[in-house]
Order: C-alpha cells, then structure tokens, then sequence
C-alpha cells in the first residue's frame, strides 16, 4: 500500500500550456501496454463519479497527455493507481480552477448598490407629485369611505377590526373600501 502511495503523487499544480506533446516510441508503448488496457475500468469509474463540468473524454484524454509528457515513468510501480490518481488530480485542479471569484473592492459594490437602489431624481419628483395626487383624492372621499379605506389599505387592518372600530358590519367596510378604490382609480385614469 505505501509502495502505491509512494508511486501514486497527484498532479501537483496546473502546467503551464507547452507545445504538444509528442510521446517517444518507448512511451507509447510503455502506455499501450500498462495504461490502455485499464481505460475502460478508468471511464467507467469516471462516469460513477460527478466529474464536475468536465467531460470524461477530456479527463482520459489530459491523463494521457500527463503521463506522456513525463520525463520518465521508472518510478510508477502501478500504472492503473498512478493513472487513476492522475485523472483524479486533474478533476479536482478543475474544481478549484470552478470555484476562484474574482473579487471586486468593497466601496465599488457599495457605491453600485446606491445607485441601482436610489431612484433617479426625475423619479422622485414624479413619485411626490403621484403622493400628493392621491393624497388629495382621499382626502375628497366621502367621510366613512376615507375613513373605511385608510384603516384598511394604509394602516393595514383586518376587515373586522375595521367593522368593530368603525362600529358597522364588515359587509359595509367592504362597500366603503370597494367605493374609494373605484373613485381613486377613475381619478387616478
């Protein structure tokens, strides 16, 4: 077992994109004859396992491309681990490659999230004059009808809290509320 551990390194860290490699005839066939033959077993522990957004194809593919571009394989005592252990490591370089974040300094997002929040000024004046137009048109509401309307859809209450306040039925609550929501909507058109 440690033998296999010893012989089993990872791939350490991301290589930098040299030119393709081109594999000696020694090691093409050292990988025909020791890693080949275990492709099948590869892909279909690959495919058992979430490979990520990386295709299984593409992991056998850069395992041979690794185990090509050695500079010697005297040391792999077990070729099917070390490749195992290889497409492994290429899995997991690729999962840490997924989850980096480009982070952006915070008074920028602070400053962007002001300005998407805030509404314009030509918004806010057109937001007041709306206000005070409604304002205006509630306040021209009969007595009982404002009255009904501004418990129940400004400050929130229940119909029956409304109808016991008021000290009427919640059906006449309905017909005030009903009433001032079609005058202020016949107004506001």
């Amino acid at each position: 077992m440690n033998a296999c551990r010893s012989a089993c390194q990872p791939v350490s860290s991301p290589r930098p994109e040299p030119a393709p490699i081109i594999p000696s005839r020694d090691r093409t066939e050292w990988l025909a004859r020791h890693v080949l033959p275990h492709e099948p077993a590869l892909r279909a522990w690959l495919r058992r396992r979430a490979v990520g957004g990386m295709e299984v194809d593409d992991v056998v593919q850069e395992t041979y491309a690794v185990l090509a571009g050695m500079a010697s394989v005297e040391h792999i005592a077990s070729p099917r681990s070390y490749a195992f252990q290889t497409a492994q490591s290429l899995i997991l370089r690729d999962l840490r490659r997924g989850r980096i974040v480009r982070m952006e300094p915070t008074d920028d997002i602070e400053r962007l999230g002001h300005a998407i929040d805030e509404p314009s000024p030509e918004r806010q004046v057109s937001a007041r004059q709306e206000l005070r137009r409604a304002r205006e048109l509630i306040a021209r509401l009969p007595a009982k009808c404002r009255e009904a309307f501004t418990l129940r859809k400004l400050e929130g209450l229940s119909q029956r809290d409304v109808a016991q306040r008021m000290g009427i039925s919640e059906s006449t609550v309905e017909k005030h509320v009903g009433r001032a929501l079609r005058t202020l909507m016949c107004a506001m058109a």
